[in-house]
């Protein structure tokens, strides 16, 4: 990746390294081709804090960081997030139907609306990942 001087930082090769692992390497250089002068330090800050300052920590693995991150997301009603965030959780192992029981519980701390907005949203995702959508009873 052709990345910015700014960004040859131990704490951004973790946060880097990261992001990449949950995400996909396709998403994060979009990401990164995307940097100009003005967005810079967010994606500086996102790398090192989010990926690599709590993402990269021991305590918790990726599956259950991806599962409260979804239901977070989802109640802040941050769809474009959310989106990213499914395709991530899918890569960090999470089924259909577990994506399916956070967006239901998040229905009723949340609420119904944010719930069916982030159920549009990760029914979209699944069906262009071609995950398998179990249907309950069948």
């Amino acid at each position: 990746m052709n990345l910015p001087e700014e960004f040859n930082t131990p704490e951004f090769a973790k946060g880097l390294a990261k992001r990449i692992e949950v995400l996909g390497e396709a998403h994060v250089q979009k990401s990164l081709d995307n940097v100009d002068a003005f967005n810079k330090p967010i994606q500086k800050f996102v790398t090192e804090a989010a990926w690599g300052g709590v993402w990269g920590r021991d305590g918790l693995d990726a599956k259950s960081r991806s599962m409260i991150t979804v239901a977070m997301l989802t109640a802040l009603g941050r769809q474009h997030e959310l989106a990213v965030h499914v395709r991530g959780a899918i890569n960090n192992g999470v089924s259909a139907r577990e994506l399916q029981e956070i967006l239901l519980q998040s229905a009723i701390y949340a609420g119904a609306p944010a719930a069916l907005e982030a159920f549009r949203t990760a029914g979209t995702v699944l069906k262009d990942a071609g995950v398998e959508i179990e249907i309950e009873g069948e």
